[in-house]
């Protein structure tokens, strides 16, 4: 909870076994490596004071202060975190819609996950989150459509190779979940959109 407000190094250290799935320790002519591949989840306010974008209208923070506080999570951090979700306060009258909407439960949603797994399994041997670069390539399966739907937004907005890597192994995961051989364009939206909602 609230990323922002640790110690920078604490951050910055994390960048390396978010990548690698290793953590490096070196000392005096020793170098020992530890398996460290976890999986990340954290949390931070929209702004200092926690009420940006908050229709009661709360914020008071100034252009300076928010611009310093999202400056603390750097782009690297950044690039290597693959799903970013923006939550708003909700009403309780929107929780009670979304308690009597229709959708999976979580049986379903075990199953549909297990099943995604197992088609990474079959395919490449390993999950999608392991593929190595090369393996990427070779299992991404990208319709022409949603390639160039990828290459237009990593273009407008201005992604990294890495981050592009990381839309397209989202982009695959979605597309297991539903079955799909092939990444549609679709997958690719979603996957784009689950990245710039922070």
């Amino acid at each position: 909870d609230e990323l922002p407000e640790y110690d920078r190094r604490v951050r910055e250290a994390l960048r390396e076994p978010l990548e690698s799935g290793v953590i490096a320790v070196t000392r005096v002519g020793l170098q020992c490596e530890y398996p460290a591949r976890f999986q990340l989840v954290a949390a931070m306010n929209p702004c200092p004071c926690g009420y940006l974008g908050d229709p009661s209208g709360r914020c008071r923070c100034t252009p300076n202060s928010l611009q310093h506080y999202q400056a603390r999570l750097s782009g690297p951090l950044l690039d290597r975190i693959d799903l970013r979700v923006q939550l708003s306060r909700v009403a309780e009258s929107e929780w009670q819609a979304a308690a009597a909407a229709s959708g999976p439960n979580t049986v379903e949603a075990a199953a549909q996950v297990l099943a995604a797994r197992r088609i990474q399994l079959e395919r490449s041997g390993v999950l999608n989150s392991a593929l190595s670069s090369a393996q990427l390539a070779e299992y991404l399966g990208m319709s022409m459509h949603a390639r160039q739907l990828l290459l237009a937004a990593s273009a407008k907005m201005q992604l990294s190779a890495r981050a592009k890597q990381r839309v397209e192994r989202v982009a695959r995961t979605l597309a297991d979940l539903d079955a799909s051989a092939a990444i549609a364009p679709f997958h690719v939206a979603e996957a784009l959109q689950l990245r710039r909602a922070s």
